[in-house]
């Protein structure tokens, strides 16, 4: 899913890493948002409204709406559409409102 050799775009030299979305590896490249890592894995689902549990995605990119939060290292409602991806970090689908890790 993501654009690999392109004309006009240099090539892309930055290191992997990875991060861990509902307990599964995903690959991720240093200094990218959390949200474009999942969506070149195929993740579109990121939470679940509060009132009727409605599945939401990213939406605006630029951190402006919610429908991109996510609970991510314990923490609920991160905007992953402008959160850089650490090494290493758990991101899971937020349901609701979210919840505060109890190691948090």
């Amino acid at each position: 899913m993501r654009v690999v050799k392109h004309p006009i775009l240099p090539e892309d030299t930055k290191p992997e890493m990875t991060i861990f979305f509902d307990g599964k590896e995903i690959p991720a490249k240093a200094g990218e948002p959390i949200a474009s890592a999942l969506l070149a894995s195929g993740v579109r689902i990121f939470r679940e409204t509060a009132k009727k549990g409605y599945p939401r995605g990213i939406f605006c990119g630029i951190g402006r709406c919610t429908d991109c939060v996510m609970t991510v290292d314990g923490q609920p409602n991160v905007r992953t559409c402008v959160t850089p991806v650490r090494q290493g970090m758990k991101v899971e689908t937020q349901k609701g409102l979210g919840r505060w890790s109890e190691k948090a």
